[in-house]
């Protein structure tokens, strides 16, 4: 396996709202390697996060690459306006683009910002073989996606090490993500499965020394 350094992508959604110039800008210092932003729809998922107007305005706020994951339906129509509101990366579901995967995936690139594929628990990850060679970073949810702070899916590690080595036969250099349930109780096993980055949410903006829990989390 190819050695990639481990990644930190603090999950906002669990941040203070009310905060959240202070709360993005203070992951720089604590160590983070990106910013993941859940954008939700209450369609796709039964939940309502925020949208174009947060990323734009977080952007202000820190130079970290700004990770979008889009659970949302006909994420085509946004991707253009996230990618000038300043995402860096762009992850679209398989779950919303069964037709177009492909087709969402090159116009992410069209943009100039990095895109990734993402599958739900219950998904196979045959799914979205075919395109994982277009990604820069594939996204492997270890929950069913809506809310933060729910349990780790034990089947996820599965699907980790199947994509990795897929990743591997590609020969090309692709970031492989996980989101959900992640604490340093469990994310040994995650790293040794193939993910190099950690999407962390409750066990980051929970913790008293957020610092120190993104050190644990990367070593």
């Amino acid at each position: 396996m190819k050695k990639q350094g481990i990644k930190i992508a603090p999950s906002i959604l669990s941040a203070d709202f009310a905060k959240m110039g202070e709360e993005v800008r203070a992951l720089k210092a604590c160590g983070a390697d990106m910013v993941h932003c859940d954008v939700m729809d209450g369609v796709f998922v039964n939940n309502i996060t925020f949208g174009l107007k947060m990323v734009e305005d977080i952007r202000k706020y820190t130079d970290l690459p700004l990770d979008c994951h889009l659970m949302i339906v006909h994420p085509e129509k946004y991707v253009e306006r996230f990618a000038k509101a300043g995402a860096d990366v762009i992850t679209v579901h398989y779950e919303a683009c069964q037709d177009n995967l492909k087709e969402v995936l090159l116009l992410i690139k069209s943009t100039g910002v990095k895109c990734g594929a993402v599958i739900n628990p219950d998904t196979p990850v045959a799914k979205i073989k075919d395109v994982i060679p277009l990604c820069d970073m594939v996204l492997v949810m270890s929950v069913f996606p809506g809310f933060g702070g729910q349990k780790f899916i034990p089947s996820a590690l599965e699907k980790l090490r199947e994509i990795r080595a897929i990743i591997e036969e590609s020969g090309k250099d692709i970031d492989l993500q996980i989101d959900g349930g992640v604490t340093e109780e469990n994310v040994g096993e995650i790293k040794a499965a193939g993910a190099n980055v950690i999407v962390a949410g409750s066990a980051v903006f929970k913790a008293s020394d957020r610092a120190a829990v993104i050190a644990k989390l990367k070593e």
